[in-house]
């Protein structure tokens, strides 16, 4: 009963105050009427016909990476909310109605923990420097079990030092390792510029791919099994170039160009002469300049209609330093035979005519109902993509929602 009432008090609080109250009282709390760190204006976003957004969460400050546990319980990290530190939600729907019914902070104070992922009862947690284990984490969230280092040798650059982790089909987990700069080369740590991989137990770590300036999402073909990641574009050449991409890495030993190509093998013009040499791969779609690409997922549901299965879906996160801003969206890459067809706009509005924004969505998670799932670290939000045919085709003959349908993703301006 007290808990319920302190639920209500966090009316009308921000979400990193409710956060900070989560905290000091360590146990569940109720959260239909917490507000979110920016108001949501869920109304304002656009999608196709049947299709509906909902707010699945609104209290969850900073979400970045998610990950869904066998017992569904949705495990969150963030890049931090008090300076670089910050904490992990799971976040809770007891009643399996499609609305989060509580939030628990099961870490905090760690070191820009964005990445998490799942593995046979335990969670992993990647801040910087570091990758921890969380074991039978699902049945101790009142009482968080202490962490379990796997690999603490990692470095602590924090320029595009975050993490994005997850198990790939071999059980290995892949972690990238960003440039720690805009553009640059640093020779010291290989590491740098690439995606890794190691075993379970954090051992044996190896580079899988390489020339990646900063890859914060990627997911694996459900037929092929093979891997799929976004990388964000360099900045200070202007407006409209270079543009983010979208890169398949179905082989280890790959090369996607950074620091000396961009794109469709453009030459960089500050270091593009100090590699003639090494054969680089060209990524497999261009996205939009400077929309700062992150989360990437195959659909693999079965509520949305036929033609979206194994079709990518990306958050776009948004840029910082355009002059006029660009991104802030759900895009859908179509493909065919493992080639992109196309690149479409699936969700947008949480851009506002104003050019100022309501939200960033970051990351995606396909639900084992078929619902797709988007975090928002900007709005401190979790969103709920839900299909209806049904809705799509009241009043019409034609059925809705088909990707035909969508608008391309360009033009950029």
């Amino acid at each position: 009963m007290a808990e319920k009432k302190m639920a209500i008090r966090f009316f009308r609080l921000s979400a990193f105050a409710a956060s900070l109250l989560l905290l000091a009282y360590g146990s569940f709390f109720l959260i239909e009427k917490a507000q979110a760190v920016h108001p949501i204006a869920i109304d304002k976003i656009k999608l196709p016909p049947g299709f509906k957004i909902e707010t699945y969460c609104a209290t969850v400050p900073g979400a970045r990476q998610m990950c869904l546990s066998d017992n569904g319980i949705l495990y969150v990290g963030t890049k931090g909310i008090d300076g670089a530190k910050g904490p992990v939600y799971a976040v809770v729907d007891k009643d399996h109605d499609g609305h989060a019914d509580a939030v628990k902070i099961v870490a905090n104070g760690l070191f820009m923990p964005n990445g998490v992922a799942w593995r046979k009862g335990s969670l992993y947690v990647a801040e910087v420097n570091k990758i921890s284990r969380y074991d039978d984490i699902d049945n101790k969230l009142d009482n968080p079990p202490a962490p379990k280092v796997v690999n603490g040798d990692l470095s602590s650059e924090t320029h595009h030092g975050w993490k994005y982790i997850r198990f790939g089909p071999d059980d290995l987990l892949y972690v990238p390792v960003g440039a720690p700069c805009n553009v640059c080369l640093r020779p010291d740590d290989a590491r740098f510029g690439s995606l890794c991989r190691i075993r379970p137990d954090g051992s044996h770590l190896e580079i899988f791919a390489k020339g990646i300036r900063n890859t914060v999402g990627f997911d694996w073909q459900p037929k092929t099994k093979e891997l799929w990641f976004t990388d964000n574009g360099r900045d200070l050449l202007g407006d409209n170039i270079p543009p983010d991409e979208l890169n398949h890495a179905p082989t280890a030993g790959m090369n996607f160009g950074f620091p000396y190509r961009w794109g469709a093998n453009h030459i960089d013009k500050d270091f593009g002469d100090k590699d003639k040499t090494s054969t680089f791969t060209p990524p497999a779609q261009e996205l939009g300049p400077h929309v700062a690409a992150l989360g990437v997922r195959f659909y693999n549901g079965k509520m949305f209609p036929a033609e979206y299965a194994n079709q990518a879906f990306i958050c776009e996160h948004g840029s910082w330093n355009r002059s006029s801003p660009f991104g802030y969206r759900v895009t859908l890459v179509t493909m065919q035979n493992d080639k992109p067809t196309g690149y479409k706009i699936f969700a947008e509005g949480w851009l506002q005519e104003d050019g100022k924004p309501f939200g960033r969505p970051n990351d995606l998670c396909v639900m084992p109902d078929g619902a797709l799932l988007i975090s928002d670290d900007f709005g401190g939000a979790i969103y709920r993509i839900s299909y209806d045919g049904k809705a799509a085709t009241k009043g019409s003959t034609e059925s809705g929602g088909t990707i035909a349908a969508l608008k391309s993703a360009y033009p950029t301006n």
